[in-house]
């Protein structure tokens, strides 16, 4: 699946580059910038780091919804969950949105008594808040929350998204993972003939072109240590200023260029 995404990928941005078209207008593009969500907030970090990270979003780059880790020690750190997320609410001030990932680390009504727990923080997404392959327990959640349930990044194939859409908020999909373009396409298909909008789950300059093709698109995952790999190794890496990042209209292909020196001291023999 990773390799089929991979390869799929290249070619698409092959045949745009041959075509000398950006490879949004190839797709058909929907949209000339896209929204994101800030994406980080490791359970590693202490406060003052979390602090820095997500202030750094909101109010020096102006994103206005960030997302942070919670689910630590398989679930078992429920109280330090909570106080981190109220820390985060705290950091970023009333008018940005608060999202939360707990990896699928609670169990059903453990997952439902956090939600109910932090209802104060009014958080807007809840991002497997039990196990991706628990359909029934996201349901069972989805429907006794506020915020929207998340789920979908595991999916490889297009069944696994027409399986998982009647039980969640918004499907994500990872390009890296779901076969390429062409299945995040049709997988955002499926995603809008059940009525849903989708998510783009890490990778985010891998996903931009798509994403800006993609009607019932959401929002892109701005992937913390993802966005500074992407921008250490390539150049036409574009900022998210403002909550959005623009998409590369005038560059042939994904409008990103390799830049073999920076990778060079990485190389494995």
């Amino acid at each position: 699946g990773l390799a089929l995404s991979a390869a799929d990928c290249a070619v698409w941005d092959l045949k745009a580059r041959r075509h000398a078209l950006p490879l949004s207008r190839l797709l058909g593009t929907a949209r000339q910038r896209v929204p994101v969500y800030g994406s980080g907030g490791f359970t590693t970090y202490d406060a003052e780091r979390q602090h820095r990270q997500l202030a750094g979003w909101v109010h020096e780059e102006g994103i206005p919804r960030v997302k942070i880790k919670i689910g630590e020690s398989s679930g078992n750190e429920v109280s330090r969950d909570l106080t981190r997320m109220t820390a985060a609410r705290r950091t970023i001030g009333d008018d940005a949105e608060l999202y939360v990932d707990a990896n699928g680390a609670y169990q059903r009504k453990q997952a439902i008594r956090v939600a109910r727990a932090a209802a104060e923080l009014d958080v807007r997404w809840y991002e497997e808040p039990v196990s991706s392959d628990d359909l029934v327990g996201l349901g069972l959640v989805r429907d006794h929350v506020r915020p929207d349930v998340a789920a979908g990044e595991y999916g490889y194939d297009l069944v696994y998204f027409h399986r998982m859409a009647p039980y969640v908020d918004c499907l994500q999909i990872d390009v890296t993972r779901c076969g390429g373009i062409s299945e995040f396409l049709r997988a955002a298909a499926v995603a809008e003939a059940a009525g849903l909008e989708v998510s783009a789950h890490c990778a985010p300059h891998q996903h931009l072109p798509v994403a800006a093709a993609t009607p019932n698109l959401r929002h892109i995952e701005w992937f913390h240590d993802h966005v500074r790999i992407e921008a250490t190794l390539f150049d036409g890496t574009v900022p998210a200023t403002g909550g959005s990042a623009p998409v590369p209209l005038e560059d042939h292909g994904n409008g990103l260029t390799f830049r073999a020196e920076r990778a060079e001291p990485y190389r494995v023999a």
